[in-house]
């Protein structure tokens, strides 16, 4: 605990750039302040580096880009592989874990060590990696790099620890799974086909030990041979040469027939006891055309034979359809019995799986469902009932729905509101689901300790909100709504919505939302600003539409000040609070030759219009078209429910909103803004030139990414979608197997969406949310680093609003008590302050008009403004004042009218005297400043970065204190100490940030944060020592102890002419003794990390290990139970035996030889 204390004499000591924690303070002519000020700030700060620690938590939503699929029948978990490296396993709801190659490398194949708590991965790099799961952070225990083949498949049989790996070559070699080393035993391609084959069979498609005998191993080759090879006498059984590529093959449990999906679109059945012909052809949606010949057919690519106890086997397989139908979706097909149902989906199917009750392979095998992994989405199909409907996804594998295009994150929200936005958000649900369980139910799962109400909403590209229920590392949908039926649909065609994007205009750019009050408000893409009230009742309802015209006639051009590093302290008090009718309000003229003037983007429904309950409209803002000109897009967003207001900004200037009595109260250039203390000289330009420059300026929007041929606007969402995705490059050739997964040509190569680097962030006149720079201004904006000096900024940029926050403060110097104020932050790094006068009185604010006073004080800051945050002298957070909810279409009560309750966080609040003022805290993308309100002095300057630049930035609560947050676009995490603005941590998290990123990452409370981390992915991560202290109890456990089921018993004749399978014994044959060790060039063996891990994790898992302990005593027992009769039963065959043998001897005792 350090306590700073700081003497203010009103005097300038030193310069605002100094370095951190150098006393800076001052006023605009260095006079002392007229403000009563106290002599002393006391502020105890409690948090150290020691509270910080930075750590990924859990990760949400469908994986991006899935390759692969693995299931564990007894532990009822799914692992899902992707092209990024990366793994998640999915068990029961809470059950959720991700796990990450370090070389980032494709994941081509999954197989589970079935209740063993293990699960070995086949990498693009061709490396096998063995992972342990008997922890919540599951950690590579092996890893083993094939030098000189490329693993195309692999095969593990139940209860073994030998791993059956095909390759490129057409070989097969055998991995100690214990061990993880390479066995001498090697099944050569040439030795397994015969030796007059002229061609290479290919690579190796499918491995599998025969159910009837585990000796055998069935082998196929992508050619189309397929060879059973007896392991113990090393030669081939018997060899088949089919004409077309084989891309999977099944087992009958019985072992003795199989069947095979071709590239044709057949599915042939083989029978061993003839294995020259298929014992049945056929083509499942090849039909007989009229000429005779059949129709051709897409490849089989995957195809899974099942039997049933109590009917017909069912066949199910993926693709297989007919060519001529062009526009037919994707299709997983089911055969059982005559028949046959197809199934369409909405993605492309990577990879599904049958799921039976029994791990045995040579068992009935039951299937109970069908696990279908599509490139978007993950379905699961109840194959119990003859409609075959799919269960209701208990994971949010639809985050994605539409493309995410903005982020919010609240923690520590009101207890109600989680269950209120569920309760109506149910309403909405879809029907027909299963009736039964989700069937991947492994794992255990408990509700934490340190848990508290959490919410995420996320904005999309189509124009729709959805609520997330966060809480406990979870992530459930709790509430949606469609921003898009406030509007008429635009037509296609139709002038304005070309120009504005006729694909998205509705696409969410960013939310504010206010959980006390329920107000929630939506900024789009086609400039336009929603508010939305929260009611638990049905309305019929007028929308409101208020139109602004916020376009400035004179361009500006910024030439350095001789001041510009001084910051401007403005005492305008000459000038009189000027009531909202004089500031331009938008004109209703449309006259014909002008048809493009004064008309907004999208057209407000302006018919009654029936809401439902939750969140209704009740006002829209749009910007119009001023001149031919569209609006330029919002940029910043505050709304305070307390005051009834509403204020944005853009690269034009600012307007504020009294959304209570639906006027505008400001609507003024950002230039008018400061008065006579502008801190920038600036020049007019020429009105052609103006005209033009403009013209190209406000439409490119995101042109930047796209070539010049594209005019129209694009919103970033395509850079959450389709920039920077960190493609991995897996050889092309690899994909030329059928068996492969087939993946489009990297979006690297289209020079259309080619991203910029991260600095187009920095467009000198917006904030990051979004670009409006036109290529050659990028070009010259981006080539040079941006500092606080003027000199840097380029000329043919505008000044824009980039942050906005209502609050109680003082507007000038000269101010005793607070007040409502407006604190404004621009593009070039100012601070303006906006006092305004709001009547107190219920019935007067419903009447009288909100008065906006002159700006107050003017501060600067190196980089463009991103943050504002108040705390009292003792360093305690002052929170927004707001408005307790209302139902505002709740039934009349006479006895309780419905009146305004508000709740205000006064900084004089916690405070002996009123005059003690507050803290301001100030963030911009390059430094951040605490200034004492109402005298203006500069306490504390931290210069946060000098290489890069801050995209994100937040003061959160923490452990009972503050601090503040930021994101650097070079990746960096840091938090800064308040007031005192220390550096508490730095941690390098992400090596390179891309657009994506950088447009999501938000901090919350309590050390947490998210982004996107892929177009389908939300990563948390948390800041807190002590939640990462908490980790290992709030995450899933993925194993849980299980007893193997038992086998059935097969019964003498089974047993005696089936084979000797039981007998089977791998050592012998795949061990170092008899079959030597492998080339040492083949294969490198890597130790991983799982074991130290596993060492930890055992060491906080006390009770896990007990628990395993006692099933272990219990299974002993139940053994040695079973041990005790079966010698017990010995001991009387043993008696038996005895006599009969004496009985025998005494009958034979006297005979002689020949008498026998």
């Amino acid at each position: 605990m350090k306590k700073f204390r700081k003497v203010l004499d009103g005097l300038t000591t030193s310069s605002p750039g100094g370095t951190m924690g150098s006393p800076s303070c001052g006023s605009a002519a260095g006079t002392p302040t007229a403000a009563p000020t106290p002599k002393e700030i006391d502020v105890q700060e409690t948090l150290v580096s020691e509270n910080f620690q930075l750590c990924k938590t859990v990760r949400h939503g469908f994986p991006y880009q899935p390759t692969s699929l693995a299931f564990d029948p007894v532990q009822k978990i799914l692992a899902i592989g992707s092209r990024s490296g990366g793994v998640r396993i999915l068990g029961r709801p809470g059950v959720d874990c991700y796990c990450q190659h370090e070389s980032g490398a494709a994941v081509l194949q999954l197989q589970f060590l079935i209740n063993e708590g293990a699960l070995v991965t086949a990498c693009a790099d061709d490396t096998l990696h063995l992972w342990n799961l008997r922890q919540r952070r599951p950690a590579v225990l092996h890893s083993l790099k094939f030098n000189r083949e490329r693993i195309t498949f692999c095969h593990l049989p139940f209860q073994s620890k030998w791993l059956y790996v095909g390759t490129e070559r057409g070989n097969t070699h055998i991995v100690n799974i214990e061990s993880f080393i390479l066995s001498g035993y090697v099944i050569m391609w040439n030795k397994a086909i015969e030796l007059s084959t002229k061609t290479h069979p290919g690579p190796v498609v499918h491995l599998s030990d025969s159910p009837k005998d585990e000796g055998k191993l069935l082998i196929g080759f992508e050619g189309g041979t397929i060879v059973q090879w007896d392991l113990r006498a090393k030669k081939a059984d018997f060899r088949i040469y089919y004409d077309e590529a084989i891309h999977s093959v099944s087992w009958h449990h019985e072992g003795k027939q199989f069947m095979c999906s071709h590239s044709d679109g057949s599915l042939t059945l083989w029978n061993l006891r003839n294995t020259t012909k298929p014992f049945q052809l056929t083509f499942p949606h090849g039909k007989i055309q009229k000429d005779g010949r059949k129709e051709s057919c897409k490849p089989i690519l995957k195809v899974e034979y099942k039997t049933t106890r109590s009917s017909e086997p069912f066949v199910i397989f993926s693709g297989g359809l007919s060519y001529d139908k062009a526009g037919r979706r994707p299709a997983l097909t089911i055969m059982h019995g005559k028949a046959i149902t197809v199934l369409e989906m909405d993605y492309p199917i990577v990879e599904f799986m049958v799921l039976c009750e029994t791990p045995y392979n040579n068992e009935v095998q039951d299937p109970y469902a069908v696990v279908v992994l599509l490139e978007k989405d993950l379905i699961v199909v109840d194959l119990t009932q003859s409609n075959f409907p799919v269960f209701e996804n208990p994971y949010p594998m639809d985050v994605h729905e539409s493309p995410v295009t903005c982020t919010a994150y609240f923690a520590d929200c009101p207890p109600d509101i989680i269950p209120i936005l569920y309760s109506i958000g149910a309403k909405n649900k879809k029907t027909g689901y299963s009736h039964k369980e989700w069937p991947i139910a492994g794992g255990t799962w408990t509700l934490g300790s340190h848990t508290y109400p959490e919410i995420i909403i996320t904005g999309h590209a189509d124009g729709s909100i959805k609520f997330w229920d966060a809480s406990a590392f979870t992530l459930q949908m709790l509430y949606k709504l469609k921003t898009s039926k406030v509007f008429e649909k635009p037509k296609p065609g139709e002038g304005r919505a070309v120009e504005l994007g006729e694909e998205d205009p509705f696409a969410v750019q960013m939310v504010s939302w206010c959980p006390h009050s329920r107000i929630f408000c939506v900024v789009g893409i086609s400039a336009h600003i929603i508010l939305y009230r929260f009611s638990k009742y049905d309305a019929n309802t007028q929308i409101v539409s208020l139109e602004v015209r916020l376009q400035c006639e004179p361009e500006d051009i910024i030439t350095p000040s001789e001041n510009e590093n001084n910051p401007c302290f403005s005492e305008p008090g000459s000038h009189s609070p000027q009531p909202h009718h004089q500031y331009p309000v938008s004109p209703g003229s449309r006259t014909p030759d002008s048809a493009r003037d004064n008309i907004p983007c999208l057209k407000v429904k302006d018919k009654m219009v029936r809401v439902p309950p939750g969140y209704q409209s009740d006002l829209v803002i749009q910007l119009l078209w001023v001149d031919g000109e569209p609006p330029q897009q919002i940029t910043s967003l505050d709304l305070n429910s307390a005051y009834g207001l509403l204020a944005f900004g853009n690269c034009n200037g600012l307007a504020v909103v009294d959304y209570l009595q639906k006027t505008v109260i400001l609507c003024i250039s950002t230039l008018d803004l400061y008065g006579a203390t502008d801190p920038y000289q600036r020049l007019s330009r020429s009105p052609r030139r103006n005209r033009q420059s403009t013209s190209e300026h406000c439409m490119r929007g995101l042109s930047n990414f796209y070539s010049d041929s594209k005019k129209r606007i694009r919103t970033s969402y395509q850079s959450l979608t389709e920039l920077t995705d960190n493609q991995q490059s897996i050889d092309m050739e690899r994909s030329k197997s059928p068996t492969s997964v087939h993946y489009p040509t990297s979006l690297h190569n289209d020079p259309r969406i080619l991203p910029e680097p991260v600095a187009s962030l920095r467009a000198s006149h917006c904030s990051p949310v979004f670009y409006l720079l036109d290529n050659e201004s990028r070009e010259n904006s981006f080539s040079r680093s941006r500092s606080s000096s003027v000199s840097s900024i380029d000329r043919d940029t505008k000044e824009a609003i980039t942050t906005l926050q209502f609050g109680e403060s003082y507007g000038r110097k000269s101010d005793v008590l607070p007040t409502p104020c407006l604190w404004v932050g621009t593009s070039l790094g100012v601070v303006i302050l906006i006092p305004l006068s709001i009547p107190t009185d219920h019935e007067e604010r419903m009447e009288d008009p909100v008065t906006v006073g002159p700006s107050g004080a003017v501060q600067m800051l190196k980089g463009s403004m991103l943050r504002f945050g108040f705390l009292d002298c003792n360093g305690a957070l002052i929170q927004s004042p707001y408005e307790v909810w209302r139902d505002l279409n709740a039934p009349e009560d006479p006895d309780r009218p419905r009146r305004r309750k508000l709740v205000h966080f006064s900084p004089s609040s916690s405070q002996d005297a009123f005059g003690e003022g507050h803290l301001a805290i100030v963030c911009s993308e390059r430094q951040a400043k605490v200034f004492l309100m109402p005298s203006q002095s500069c306490l504390f300057v931290h210069n946060i970065t000098e290489s890069s630049f801050v995209l994100r930035a937040d003061v959160v609560s923490l452990c009972n204190s503050v601090c503040l947050a930021c994101f650097c676009a070079n990746g960096h995490v840091m938090t800064l100490s308040l007031p005192s603005l220390r550096p508490l941590m730095d941690v390098n998290y992400l090596p390179l940030t891309d657009m994506r990123i950088a447009r999501t990452f938000c901090f919350t409370n309590e050390g947490q944060a998210l982004y996107l981390s892929s177009p389908t992915e939300i990563q948390r991560i948390t800041y807190s020592q002590e939640m990462c202290d908490n980790l290992q109890e709030m995450l899933g456990e993925l194993f849980t102890p299980i007893e193997t089921p038992e086998a059935q018993n097969r019964g003498f004749l089974k047993g005696f002419f089936g084979g000797n399978a039981h007998t089977f014994d791998r050592e012998e044959l795949f061990g170092e003794a008899a079959a030597g060790k492998a080339s040492r060039s083949l294969a490198q063996h890597i130790p991983g990390q799982g074991g130290v891990e596993g060492m930890k994790v055992a060491a906080s898992g006390a009770v896990g290990e007990l628990a395993r302990a006692r099933i272990a005593l219990d299974e002993r027992g139940q053994r040695l139970g079973e041990l005790e009769e079966r010698t017990a039963l010995m001991m009387t065959s043993a008696e038996t035996f005895s006599k009969h043998a004496h009985e025998l001897m005494l009958k034979c005792k006297d005979k002689k030889w020949y008498q026998f």
